[in-house]
């Protein structure tokens, strides 16, 4: 793998704001998505919430067929991307009304990726981005983008009245190009739920195949503490606030990677805020700590299992995962992964673009299992998700690969080829994750076809009032703060990776 660029973000320090917090009322209730179609010192914040829940779907980018040369290049760099994206950082109040979202989702090109919907501004105009546990900024593509913007829909300020321009420079650069712009504030509103003022980035000028339409950017789901912005993240202003029933989001993601005649974009699932959906999952939630505050969603992974052989894994950190669900594969150590297919008949290691790949028979279906911290549970990859392309020759592309760790990089990256196969929920107090067995219900939808969700806006219907959680002073120590604000271009560029053959 070629030498990766130093990434560059330049940004002057920010002025403290507050941001308020206001929840919309749903247009209607839909506590189970069906088968488609159909903390604390900080100052007190004004909160409106309302009762109900409101529904916004994921969907998924559909794909077209790939030639083994694209596939390549595609595998090339979703690893320079992963190792970009992990590999170098650090070389409740009283009588609270609460309330629920969920945003349906959209699977984009057989898995690769997964998009959900926001609004953004004064009125609201509503954008498809990324939806990532891995990074914790939000940034989306402006009107006077000039380059690699190209049937991208754009963010126009103007026509938003609660615009507001920091004048604070925005630029990053990586190994496959850059994008710059600006920090603003705006209105940002999602599933029900609203923050005036919220600090996010518009990208002026982006490298070509940066962005794939229609997705328009990227939403971070990580904590503030290794936030470009050095702002709070939506999710956490909302999880700290109390506003929600319950401090944790879910997600549901569907599977058409296999699927026989999939469209460019399918249904994708769901993203549950501030609750969990008992229609999508059975049995009880098991929940992992996560061993590090304040950062990525990470979890030890103590167990691994191919088809009954059990791989080696190192103690302590060395074996941390980030659960991401702005990945599409699963990256590990180089001597683990080689573990992996080595206990796979006919494995061969792949060369040139495939480098860090592995090639198996298809004719082997591939079963892993994976277990986290103290539990017990072990969760099953399916080996459709294992497989991530038939190569021809009766030979497959498995979905695990080498990659490269560094500084305070987790050493394992888990993403969607491990998601898809639960619900998985990541819970702000206490922190941890957790998963649980997908519902007869949700295993149903994967490969079926559907009309794909669209967004909504509703009106404040109530005001509380809510105390928003800070980004603790002392918890960034371990990254230097050229690393921390180099977190969005890494991001943005590996969901071009994913998608960026796919149209």
């Amino acid at each position: 793998m070629g030498k990766l660029q130093q990434t560059c973000l330049t940004l002057a320090a920010l002025v403290a704001l507050e941001p308020t917090i206001t929840a919309y009322a749903s247009p209607q209730a839909q506590p189970v998505p069906q088968p488609y179609p159909n903390l604390n010192n900080s100052p007190k914040k004004r909160v409106a919430v309302r009762s109900g829940t409101t529904s916004m779907p994921l969907q998924r980018r559909a794909s077209s067929p790939r030639t083994k040369e694209e596939w390549g290049e595609w595998a090339y760099e979703h690893r320079q991307g992963l190792a970009h994206k992990y590999g170098e950082h650090g070389k409740e109040g009283k009588d609270k009304k609460r309330s629920t979202g969920t945003n349906l989702l959209v699977n984009q090109g057989g898995d690769s990726g997964y998009y959900g919907s926001l609004a953004i501004g004064t009125p609201g105009t509503s954008f498809n981005l990324i939806l990532d546990t891995g990074s914790a900024d939000l940034w989306v593509a402006d009107s006077q983008c000039t380059t690699g913007c190209i049937s991208i829909p754009t963010f126009q300020s103007s026509s938003s009245s609660t615009f507001q321009n920091l004048s604070k420079p925005f630029q990053i650069t990586y190994g496959s190009g850059q994008a710059q712009g600006s920090l603003v504030q705006d209105m940002i509103q999602m599933a029900g739920f609203s923050v005036p003022n919220q600090i996010f980035a518009t990208a002026n000028a982006v490298s070509s195949g940066l962005l794939q339409s229609p997705v328009s950017g990227l939403l971070g789901l990580a904590f503030g503490t290794i936030a470009a912005s050095k702002a709070m993240p939506f999710w956490q202003t909302l999880a700290s606030s109390g506003v929600w029933d319950e401090p944790v989001m879910a997600f549901h993601l569907t599977r058409f990677n296999n699927a026989t005649d999939s469209q460019r974009l399918e249904p994708g699932g769901s993203f549950d805020m501030g609750f969990t959906n008992p229609g999508l999952y059975t049995g009880e939630i098991d929940y992992v700590d996560l061993p590090s505050r304040g950062t990525y969603w990470i979890l030890p992974l103590t167990t691994l299992r191919v088809n009954e052989h059990s791989v080696g894994l190192l103690s302590g950190s060395s074996s941390w995962a980030a659960i991401d669900t702005g990945t599409t594969l699963v990256g590990g150590p180089r001597e683990a992964i080689a573990d992996v297919f080595g206990a796979i008949p006919g494995s061969q290691r792949g060369t040139g673009n495939f480098e860090g790949y592995y090639t198996y028979p298809c004719d082997h279906d591939v079963t892993i299992q994976l277990g986290f911290g103290d539990s017990k549970r072990m969760w099953p990859i399916s080996p459709s998700d294992f497989r991530l392309v038939d190569m021809g020759s009766g030979e497959c592309l498995g979905a695990f690969f080498e990659l490269s760790g560094g500084g305070s990089a987790p050493p394992w990256i888990i993403g969607d080829t491990f998601l898809k196969n639960v619900y998985s929920i990541f819970r702000y107090q206490p922190p941890s994750v957790g998963f649980a067995d997908l519902s007869t219900t949700v295993l149903q939808q994967n490969g079926v076809s559907g009309p794909l969700p669209s967004a909504t806006v509703a009106s404040v219907v109530a005001t509380v009032s809510a105390s928003v959680t800070a980004v603790p002073p002392n918890a960034a120590t371990a990254f230097k703060s050229k690393d921390e604000l180099k977190r969005i271009t890494d991001i943005a560029w590996l969901a071009a990776a994913f998608v960026g053959l796919m149209v």
